[in-house]
């Protein structure tokens, strides 16, 4: 054939497969090849033919064929991949993946398209076959071939997001390469930069993915914190992101700073976030706080249950405590929630595994032995771990198998011969066998080598105490091993189980003994040997301290046959518990407990011994009387002086009638004690009244010598000891090495003895100091203090340890931190009026207050916000300083305190009650310092300053004349001249006040005498002079301070010089600069209406407006409120529908008033009347479309709330409806008619349909930006949550005191009695800006709470701001309650 035969064969061929005549094709195809038998399109025609007829194996062989003569071509590449791609083809996805490689390779530089689809085919394939690596660089490929293209930005986005989901299955499998993740978190990277809508909610799905994908490799922790921090700048509202860093630093054990920072923040953001509480958890098991972590993780894991290292931690806490069973369950959980354990997991299985075994030893019966024998067998590789072995050991030693148990011993001490635990269970070996010398020798190795176990220690113990008979005459040895195992495991009940064995059997110190065998039995309940032994312990020794020793008795031996030994008990409690009192004896809230308990027991002994005549009732009189003493005490203490009267006064009756008896005593070191105390307290009652000294120093002396009378007739009585110490040290006396020496041996007595040491660091505290020397003091900066300093700080720190709780100790630090400049000062003093009232305490915290109140420069400071926002420190510190100053009616200082805090209460009648009982104290302060030779500038100042607050001012001129020429800085001169310049204008001399301030401001002016200066021009209506005095001012005074002063004074300078604008521009400019500062606000609004506008009716409107606006009503002034102004504004001008609309709210405003002080509400049925008038005025006017739109809208919707506040539903929903149809799209509208409706469904105690509630979301949702919408509150008891959220979104958008109240509401609903209740009550009574309004309702509900918490100092106080804000409903409630109560 030539070629155009050729040529005409191949034409025919393709017309034949376009026809689909493929045997026909074929036909022309081989003659072709018998031509040309390398002929390339013959053979590519072959294999299509080949391929429709169902030819598999020619169609591969001819295109394969065809490949070989051109490799380069495309037509059989692509026929082969047709081929390949029809289903019927199996096993060819290896040469499928090659021809499209090829093909990719053959359209890179050609058809782009193409290219794109068979690297989607290629890309789905890998994909199939899971060869992730391939699929993420061909995608990549792809991608790259995009932007090259120029593709566009949201396209690149979704190709990388597709990129992301074929990869999303790589990272749970076993076998996954580094190489593929790393891919992996590139297009991560990629999808989020590439994003549009940036914060989004794609955008932060995307983030979340971002995030769990990087946890998954322990690699990336960096750029897993990295993601974290970066999705918390954009999202900062957003919790996943912390929960997951929260979650990686639980996992991996770090508790780093920014650890600690991640748990805080995210407990900020959520006060019940699971990883949160569980990070806490393991930070107090770290601390050893092994009682904090169990709860903190317990509750975490109750949120968050699938994090075994929690679980973990939590069974490490728990086993810590010795709570064996409940770790053991906990370990179970965690091995639950590792699941099949591989990669970083199995080291975690390994060790849950191993505490697991551990713990189940510690339970020491055979079938935990038996468990944990099965745990060890499933640690990977435990076989060669020696101390799995050794724990093998020990479980075959408890389940009885010895034989087993002996030869893993001898294994381990031959390959592991410095090994701690292979010699400890040789020792445990030798020790059930009872070789005590074997034993001993092996017990001895093992705490060589491992001296920090507790169970060494204790078992080593427990051989010296059984091994020989000589030791058992000397158990010094056992002593010691049992203090070392008690020291280093205070949770190791069986310790303090054999040291009170010791110190009753052998040392026969039974104090002693009681507290190891109460502290064991605390420890262990199920231990009743020793709680039976306290019980006996405490009848052999008559002294009940507390009412936990009496109900342990009780249920110690409700079963058993010693009911007798317990009559005996509580006869001999009642009698001697009180008997002596030492002096500033520490009251807690368990004593105080108890001594309500022993009183109910004296009282029902009392009666039944008159019934059955078993006691002498007369001998109960004197245990009743202690019992009233102690409360009287108690009530003393808290500062409750009527009730501690009432109490006394029932004391006395009981001692008159039978006490008389008992001052027939023996020569007892007791009554010497009692003696002695009487003495010195007759000597402090004489020093109070100032009599004479002679007097008081015999009276001092006798009480020295009864007292050490007391110490040698009983020198190992501690309460002794410290009241000689107490005396010797008093001031009269002065004896401190006696006092010190006495304090020492009260110690040494008795160890934990919280007020000896309290009193020794008391006795260091007023001593001098020579020496200097650095401490750290807790919670701060090392701080370099005198040895003296340290001395009592120690000892403090010593009290706090034995009784965290003793209020003493703690003032004592207060003052040292005090003393120091420490910034731990105003917490520490906090931490004392929380603990209990006492007078030092009450008067340093309302200081360091009072001192952080008038500070402005820190108001944005992390300590202002904590110390006095977030600790709620005025209330707190006003209520204190209430109960100081019926103490202490004397301390003028303190009365000032009181009256500024009241002040910033918004307690005006107190405050001014409170100033004035400190002027009225001006007297003694003078007489004070008139009694001394002032030289000091300080001290002349004073006087003067006494002086002109009592009036007496030609005295107070001569004393500030003596303080100006003893003055050294510039600064104190100018003040002094401005002071003299107040006086001189006190007694009508202008010119001689405008002379001295003058003579300031030539020298170097002071902001005070320029303020001054500027004032007395206001004051003289002298324009030149207050212009020149305010251009100076603004020279130097510059910034936030005293910027509400300036703005004040130079809009009163602009207002005099008739620049009406300037008034206005001075404090927008202002604002401006300060935008968050309320006072520049309230300023300004002051302002507005009476400069602003020139014409009468705009200025009443305007300031009706403004008071409505403030909350401004017509109890609070009759003359002038926003009712009275707006009805002058509208006879003025009558045709302004706005001023119509401004009435209609006065009138509601007003309404709401009266409603809530009980009155009827006199101006009810008018607003449809309001209504109509606005409508006529707005149609009569020329007014804005817009404007008049806006205008009836809004009083439409004012009708509508007035109408359903006054109970008429019926009408409210018609004019809703009526509304509805002229605007159906009104959202405010929509959203009144639902709230009314749910009203109506509410009154009619029907619960909610959920159709209801779905139509009440979706409107809320529509307004979502309006705070009114949000605060649609359903009260519903079953729709908490609701309210919760609702409020919640409404305090986001604004700070709306209702939505304030709601959530306070809500939390009284759910506890009333709980702190929080209070807390959260009191914000909204105690803050000033807050309408009264509002705060009527919340006093009312946080009087209920304060009664249901018998609080009366708070009853008291809040009563106190009631009478003061006229609140009718609340001093109602409050004599019904007392009533009741």
């Amino acid at each position: 054939m030539s070629n155009k035969e050729v040529k005409a064969a191949l034409k025919s061929a393709r017309d034949a497969i376009r026809n689909k005549e493929y045997k026909e094709a074929l036909k022309h195809c081989k003659a072709v090849l018998k031509q040309e038998k390398n002929n390339y399109n013959a053979w590519v025609f072959i294999g299509l033919a080949a391929a429709e007829l169902e030819q598999p194996d020619q169609a591969k062989g001819a295109y394969k064929k065809a490949i070989e003569l051109e490799p380069n071509q495309l037509l059989a590449w692509q026929g082969l991949a047709n081929l390949y791609e029809k289903p019927n083809q199996i096993d060819v996805k290896g040469d499928l993946t090659d021809v499209y490689q090829k093909l990719l390779e053959l359209y890179e530089s050609g058809d782009k398209q193409k290219w794109c689809d068979v690297c989607n085919k290629l890309v789905e394939l890998y994909h199939q076959e899971k060869r992730y690596l391939e699929v993420a660089e061909t995608w990549q490929k792809l991608i790259k071939m995009k932007q090259e293209e120029g593709a566009e930005k949201s396209e690149l986005h979704q190709l990388w997001k597709k990129m992301i989901h074929l990869l999303k299955d790589s990272t749970s499998t076993r076998n996954q390469d580094n190489k593929t993740g790393q891919l992996l978190l590139t297009a991560f990277e990629h999808a989020l930069d590439s994003a549009d809508a940036v914060p989004g909610d794609d955008h932060q799905n995307l983030y979340k993915d971002f995030i769990q994908c990087l946890s998954k490799f322990p690699h990336e922790v960096a750029r897993l914190e990295k993601a974290c921090q970066d999705m918390l700048a954009l999202y900062p509202t957003v919790s996943y992101p912390l929960e997951v860093l929260c979650l990686h630093f639980v996992q991996s054990g770090t508790l780093s700073e920014e650890a600690l920072h991640c748990f805080s923040r995210l407990l900020e953001m959520d006060a019940n976030s699971g990883p949160a509480i569980i990070g806490f958890g393991v930070k107090c098991l770290k601390e050893n706080k092994y009682r904090e972590a169990v709860k903190s993780l317990t509750e975490g894991l109750q949120k968050t249950n699938q994090c075994p290292a929690a679980w973990r931690y939590l069974a490490e806490a728990q086993m810590k405590i010795h709570e064996h069973r409940n770790a053991v369950l906990s370990c179970n959980q965690a091995l639950e929630a590792l699941g099949t354990a591989d990669g970083p997991n199995l080291r975690w299985k390994n060790l849950v595994l191993q505490l697991k075994a551990e713990t189940l030893i510690k339970i020491a019966d055979a079938d935990a032995a038996e468990e944990a024998i099965n745990a060890l067998e499933l640690i990977v590789d435990g076989s060669s771990d020696p101390v799995v072995s050794a724990l093998r050991g020990r479980a075959y030693l408890n389940k009885g198998l010895m034989d087993e148990a002996s030869k893993i011993s001898q294994e381990l001490l031959l390959s592991h011969p410095d090994l701690a635990e292979a010699h400890a269970l040789e020792g445990f070996i030798h020790y059930s066998h009872k070789n005590y010398e074997q034993a001993e020798k092996s017990f001895l190795n093992a705490i060589e080598r491992k001296a920090g176990t507790a169970e060494y220690h204790q078992y080593l113990g427990l051989t010296y105490w059984f091994m020989s008979d000589e030791t058992k005459k000397d158990k010094g040895k056992a002593l010691t091993q049992f203090l070392k195992a008690a020291k280093l495991d205070s949770y190791l009940g069986s310790a303090f189980c054999y040291l009170g064995n010791y110190y009753r059997d052998i040392a026969g110190d039974k104090s002693r003994a009681r507290g190891c065998y109460k502290k064991a039995f605390e420890l262990d309940e199920m231990d009743e040997e020793s709680g039976t032994a306290a019980v006996n312990l405490s009848v052999e020794l008559g002294d009940m301290s507390s009412d936990s020793d009496l109900f342990e008795l009780l249920q110690v031996e409700k079963n058993s046959s010693k009911s007798q030994e317990v009559s005996q008990v509580l006869q001999v409690a009642g009698v001697e518990t009180f008997r002596i009192q030492n002096l500033d004896h520490p009251q807690s809230t368990a004593e105080v407990n108890f001594g309500k308990t022993a009183l109910m027991l004296f009282q029902a002994l009392f009666i039944s011994s008159q019934n059955s005549g078993v006691l002498s009732a007369a001998s109960q009189f004197p245990g009743l009387g202690e019992c009233y003493l102690m409360l009287a005490r108690s009530a003393l203490d808290n500062y409750l002086d009527r009730k501690a009267v009432d109490y006394i006064e029932q004391a006395l009756e009981y001692f008159t009638r039978c006490y008389g008896r008992a001052l027939k005593l023996m020569s007892l070191p007791s009554i010497w004690c009692d003696l002695g105390i009487n003495y010195y307290r007759q000597a402090e009652h004489l020093t109070a009244t100032g009599t004479n000294m002679n007097e008081i120093s015999e009276l001092l002396e006798k009480s020295l010598q009864c007292l050490k009378k007391a110490v040698r007739l009983d020198s190992k009585n501690h309460l002794y000891w410290n009241a000689l110490g107490v005396v010797a040290c008093c001031s009269a006396i002065g004896n401190y090495a006696l006092a010190q020496h006495s304090f020492i041996k009260s110690v040494q007595a008795e160890q934990i003895n919280i007020v000896a040491w309290t009193n020794l660091g008391v006795l260091y505290l007023v001593t001098g100091n020579i020496e200097k020397c650095s401490v750290t003091m807790s919670g701060s900066s090392t701080t370099v203090l005198s040895l003296v300093l340290q001395q009592a700080h120690e000892a403090f720190k010593i009290a706090q340890s034995l009784e965290p709780s003793y209020l003493l100790c703690w003032i004592g630090q207060a003052l040292i931190a005090e003393t120091v400049g420490s910034y731990d000062t105003m917490d520490l003093f906090r931490h004392t009026t929380e603990l209990s009232m006492h007078t030092e305490g009450a008067k340093g915290y309302a200081h360091w207050v009072c001192s952080t109140l008038q500070d402005k420069a820190n108001r944005n400071t992390e300590l202002y916000l904590y110390n006095i926002v977030q600790m709620n420190a005025i209330p707190a510190a006003q209520v204190v300083l209430s109960k100081y100053t019926e103490r202490n009616p004397d301390d003028a200082s303190a009365f000032t305190m009181f009256g500024f805090l009241n002040e910033c209460l918004n307690l005006k009648q107190q405050a001014a009650y409170a100033y004035e009982s400190a002027l009225g104290l001006c007297d003694e302060a003078i007489e004070v310092y008139t009694s001394i030779p002032l030289t000091e500038f300080d001290g002349i100042v004073g006087l003067a300053l006494a002086y002109f607050k009592k009036g007496l001012f030609e005295e107070s001129i001569k004393a500030y004349e003596k303080a100006l020429s003893v003055a050294e800085s510039e600064n104190d001169k100018a003040h002094i001249l401005t002071a003299l310049a107040i006086i001189e204008y006190k007694l009508n001399k202008v010119d001689a006040a405008k002379t001295l301030l003058f003579k300031c401001s030539l020298k170097e002016p002071s902001t005070e005498s320029l303020k001054a200066l500027c004032t007395l021009g206001l004051v003289q209506q002298d324009a030149t002079l207050a212009t020149a005095a305010l251009k100076e001012l603004l020279k130097h005074e510059k910034g936030d301070d005293g910027i509400y002063e300036r703005c004040l004074i130079a809009s009163a300078v602009y207002a005099l010089q008739g620049r009406n604008m300037a008034v206005q521009r001075e404090v927008s400019k202002a604002i401006h600069s300060y935008p968050d500062n309320p006072t520049l606000w309230s300023l300004l609004s002051r302002l507005v209406p009476l400069y602003a506008s020139k014409k009468l009716k705009e200025v009443l409107l305007n300031i009706a407006v403004n008071q409505l606006a403030a909350g401004c009503h017509m109890l609070e002034d009759k003359k002038n409120n926003p009712l009275k102004n707006i009805q002058k504004a509208i006879h003025v001008c009558p045709d302004n529908p706005a001023a119509w609309a401004v009435l209609m709210a006065a009138c509601h405003a007003e309404n709401t008033v009266v409603c809530l002080n009980n009155t009827e509400p006199k101006r009810t049925g008018l607003e449809m009347t309001l209504l109509s008038t606005v409508s006529a005025k707005t149609g009569e006017s020329n007014l804005p479309h817009n404007y008049v739109r806006t205008l009836e809208d809004w009083c439409l919707c004012q009708a509508i709330t007035g109408l359903e506040e006054t109970g008429k539903l019926s009408e409210a929903e018609a004019l809703c409806n009526k509304g509805l149809k002229s605007c159906p799209e009104h959202p405010t509208l929509f959203l009144l008619l639902r709230q009314i409706q749910c009203k109506q469904l509410l009154q009619s105690h029907r619960e909610l349909p959920d159709n209801i509630l779905e139509e009440l979301r979706k409107t809320v949702m529509s307004s979502s930006s309006s705070a009114a919408a949000w605060q649609a509150n359903v009260s519903n008891e079953h729709w908490p949550s609701l309210v919760q959220e609702a409020t919640t979104e409404a305090l986001k958008l604004s700070p709306c005191p209702l939505a304030a109240l709601l959530q306070a509401l809500l939390q009284y609903n759910r506890k009333m009695g709980a702190r929080e209740t209070r807390r959260m009550l009191e914000r909204v009574v105690y803050q000033p800006t807050n309408p009264e309004t509002i705060v009527s309702v919340a006093r009312w509900y946080l009087l209920q709470h304060l009664y249901a918490k018998d609080d009366c100092e708070l009853i008291d106080v809040l009563i106190k701001n009631a009478k003061a804000n006229g609140d009718v409903r609340a001093l109602e409630l409050n004599e019904k309650l007392s009533a009741s109560a």
